[in-house]
């Protein structure tokens, strides 16, 4: 098994509970794992044996700026359920969606949610 990564992917949403949040938006960042079997592609060499960097993340890309969710959980969730369906060669994946200035009051960098799904654990 190999593992594709993607860090520090950066987009602009509107995820939150507080109205202010789905109103004003935020920074928001995701870094992604993807597992795969990836020895056909070591092999010959050819983009179709392994998986688009590019269309994974535009694919992310979509997922967080075209809707808004309440939380960073159920955002992680959609990333990962779109991830697995769009790429049947997927084992599993791991998602980890950070919210820099996260609105609480106190002094933090980040909140951030890590979620892992294999192709099995998938919720209907």
């Amino acid at each position: 098994m190999s593992v594709i990564r993607i860090k520090n992917m950066v987009f602009y949403g509107y995820h939150g509970v507080k109205s202010e949040e789905n109103s004003l938006g935020a920074r928001f960042e995701v870094d992604i794992e993807m597992y795969s079997d990836l020895n056909e592609a070591i092999t010959t060499d050819k983009l179709e044996y392994t998986i688009n960097y590019n269309d994974v993340y535009h694919l992310v890309e979509t997922t967080v700026t075209a809707r808004k969710f309440y939380l960073i959980e159920a955002l992680a969730g959609e990333i990962s359920q779109r991830l697995l369906q769009q790429y049947p060669s997927l084992e599993k994946v791991n998602i980890c969606v950070r919210k820099p200035n996260a609105p609480i009051k106190g002094v933090l960098d980040y909140v951030e949610v890590e979620i892992e799904q294999a192709r099995g654990d998938q919720p209907h």
